[in-house]
């Protein structure tokens, strides 16, 4: 009580730095008393941690760990589904947007530790103008670029898969090449027409100046009437890529990899020479 009654003058003849001191080391001791107390609340919180975890890998991946993150040299970017561009596509359908694929592949260019980039391919294709976009963005891209096509790349996939330094597609993929075609409606005059040309020539172009294919064997394969049922074109499935000079090899991710760090070796081993 007296302590209580003079609080102020207890307070002002002891030092204040003592005091507060004091009170500090007496809330440490009080924690750590409570931790040693309950060391069995920790560990399950641990353990609860750790399984949350597992769930959400399990949820978003299918398994209970993913592998540990490391830096490494090879960065992977997947094109799947459809390419969107600049309207939104089905919320059913898987898709690629550029606006995430073009920021992606300007950090890989700025970093300093990547040095090769493997792009894997299973698109049904989608919009030209991303889809080219993109393509032009990997072709220019200064470090190492390797394709590889599973499942299929197809439409606007076919400038994406030439693209890289050196390209490649499993076996069972398929790739069909086509004209330029569009949905919906179409101003039937003959401006409409002179920009689907234009149009499809840039993409002609391209395809010609990334990969082995001549120019008319290339319409030729575009303009087939008896490879699909409802449109012109040509299915070409593994080794039917390659041997028309659309892609380099036939190979799955192991050879994929391979020729990556072999290229990216020869690319080191020129700058040391310089």
């Amino acid at each position: 009580m007296r302590q209580e009654d003079n609080t102020n003058r207890y307070i002002n003849e002891n030092d204040d730095s003592n005091y507060n001191m004091n009170y500090i080391q007496y809330q440490d001791n009080n924690n750590q008393n409570t931790k040693q107390n309950n060391p069995v609340n920790e560990g399950n919180n641990n353990v609860n941690n750790q399984d949350s975890e597992k769930i959400q890998d399990i949820k978003q991946m299918g398994i209970p760990n993913m592998p540990p993150n490391t830096v490494k040299e090879i960065q992977c970017i997947t094109i799947i589904g459809e390419i969107e561009g600049h309207f939104m596509g089905n919320p059913q359908k898987k898709s690629t947007k550029y606006e995430h694929i073009i920021p992606l592949l300007y950090s890989v260019e700025e970093s300093s530790e990547i040095k090769g980039i493997l792009i894997i391919l299973n698109t049904v294709g989608g919009d030209v103008e991303a889809g080219l976009a993109m393509a032009e963005l990997i072709n220019s891209i200064s470090k190492k670029v390797v394709t590889l096509v599973l499942g299929g790349s197809h439409s606007i996939g076919v400038p994406l898969a030439t693209a890289g330094d050196y390209s490649y597609i499993a076996p069972t993929a398929t790739m069909i090449v086509h004209p330029i075609r569009t949905n919906g409606l179409v101003i039937g005059v003959n401006e409409t027409f002179e920009y689907f040309k234009k149009m499809q020539e840039r993409i002609v172009e391209f395809i010609t100046r990334t990969s082995n294919i001549k120019r008319d064997e290339l319409n030729e394969l575009m303009h087939a009437k008896d490879e699909l049922v409802s449109d012109v074109g040509s299915v070409l499935i593994g080794k039917e890529a390659v041997e028309c000079g659309l892609i380099n090899e036939v190979g799955g991710l192991k050879e994929a990899l391979s020729k990556l760090r072999e290229l990216i070796n020869e690319d080191n081993k020129n700058e040391g020479n310089k």
